[in-house]
């Protein structure tokens, strides 16, 4: 493995060279310019010094973005030379923030869907660690591209690739349709104690994501008693480079033979730097041990539900004051729509309470999906609400469509009406990704043809 490291170092230096070029350009089209957003009907703003109540509301105002933030949010702004967007009668929000997400399972939608998470994994995932079937770079492009059309489509901004981290190709191939994106992202490589990937792990942190500030590194493992030895060199890692350890924790009711808790503490990796994806199946003492130790949840509503995984304990995780937000979870999600799984979020709690003001409510859903994912990520100082001088991630809704109108309550309609096809307008770090209902540079046509190509191959390769 370190041969391969020293093998692939000038590629990955050469790769990183022409995407930072791409970036830079970028970057720099939109620092040229000014972009007013004017007369918008409504705007959350998730920022309670901005606006009212705790999703800062706004009405009847406008934005100013200029280079890539936030200059001001009120009524009646001018700016003299800004391109100008109309959002009258329209809704401006921030970007969604995805916590959780495998974008590359892109490729194996509709595997395995007569199957929990265990038979899933057995049929679509862990054969893919055969070198010999094994995903490879232009194949992990392919798929990542794909999804990463999917959320923009949906008004996600920032998104969180849970790696799994098959080949260095195919983690090459996985950044580099990330950084051609343009979303807002962070990379969890899945490492383990061996010197050659640990080497790489840093590489990669250092020549792809560290210069580019769109870009974030997460380090990330799966607690369970076979890895202890992965999860301590993880953990480890992680306090070394100062970022954040991410793990699956108790997804299905068989984790429970794992004591991933145990692993976890024996680690030392338990505390404000662990992201537990899922969290399903917790005890009420292992909720307080999440609360004491400032875990943060990843929760997955519609994933969950399509693995019969079972369903998150949330209102007492809220009680207990642990820290949650919404992630979209690959090839279990099915799709990318981030207000499908907010429906998910509420509904679910609903059913197992027989209570409709249980938690999380149409706010508090809003919030696990903008401002409350930004801040368990640590990102709240650069995303998450439309507050002046953070990153202009924002997303403008039309709600004179088929599936929202007529106006009522927005802000519930958002949550129980909302669909990608409202999202008119998608903006990450000022630049326009999509605009009148259009995703721009890139063709669509084109990259469902190589999704295509690289999920037959798959597929052939998966069939017994």
């Amino acid at each position: 493995m370190i041969e391969n490291v020293r093998l692939c170092r000038p590629a990955i230096i050469a790769f990183f060279l022409i995407a930072w070029a791409v970036l830079f350009c970028s970057v720099s089209l939109a620092e040229s310019a000014k972009t007013l957003i004017r007369n918008a009907s409504l705007i959350l703003t998730m920022d309670s010094s901005v606006g009212a109540g705790d999703l800062g509301i706004v009405e009847n105002a406008d934005i100013l973005i200029e280079k890539d933030k936030i200059a001001a949010v009120g009524k009646h702004l001018r700016s003299t030379g800004a391109r100008v967007v109309d959002a009258t009668g329209m809704i401006v929000m921030p970007g969604f923030v995805d916590v959780h997400n495998h974008l590359w399972q892109s490729l194996i939608r509709g595997c395995g869907t007569d199957q929990d998470l265990m038979g899933w994994l057995d049929a679509c995932v862990l054969p893919l660690f055969d070198p010999q079937i094994t995903v490879s770079r232009s194949e992990a492009y392919a798929g990542v591209r794909l999804s990463t059309l999917d959320l923009i489509d949906t008004g996600v901004t920032t998104t969180v690739e849970w790696s799994h981290a098959f080949t260095p190709e195919f983690v090459r191939g996985e950044l580099q349709a990330l950084t051609e994106s343009g979303l807002r992202f962070v990379f969890a490589y899945f490492g383990r104690d061996d010197p050659g990937v640990i080497a790489h792990m840093k590489l990669v942190k250092q020549t792809l994501i560290d210069p580019n500030p769109k870009a974030s590194f997460q380090v990330a493992s799966h607690p369970a008693e076979a890895s202890r030895d992965d999860v301590k060199a993880m953990a480890k890692l992680a306090k070394e480079l100062g970022v954040k350890h991410h793990v699956h924790l108790l997804e299905n009711i068989e984790n429970r033979d794992e004591n991933m808790f145990d692993v976890l503490a024996e680690s030392g990796a338990l505390g404000p730097d662990l992201l537990g994806a899922h969290a399903i199946h917790l005890t009420d003492e292992e909720i307080g041990i999440l609360a004491a130790q400032d875990v943060r949840v990843l929760h997955n509503p519609i994933s969950n539900m399509r693995l019969a995984s079972g369903v998150i304990r949330l209102p007492e995780l809220k009680q207990a004051g642990v820290q949650v937000g919404l992630g979209l979870d690959g090839g279990t999600n099915d799709t990318s729509d981030m207000f499908n799984n907010m429906r998910a979020a509420v509904g679910l709690q609903r059913a197992r309470t027989l209570r409709p003001d249980v938690y999380p409510t149409v706010s508090d859903a809003l919030r696990m999906a903008t401002v409350d994912g930004a801040k368990l990520l640590d990102m709240s100082d650069r995303v998450g609400s439309l507050t002046p001088g953070k990153q202009a991630d924002l997303i403008i809704l039309d709600p004179e469509k088929f599936n929202f109108a007529p106006r009522g309550d927005w802000v519930s309609q958002i949550v129980f009406n909302g669909q990608p096809r409202n999202v008119e307008w998608v903006f990450v770090g000022g630049q326009v990704l999509k605009n009148n209902g259009k995703i721009l540079g890139v063709n669509p046509a084109k990259v469902i043809e190589a999704a295509q190509n690289a999920a037959n191959r798959i597929q052939d390769a998966l069939e017994p």
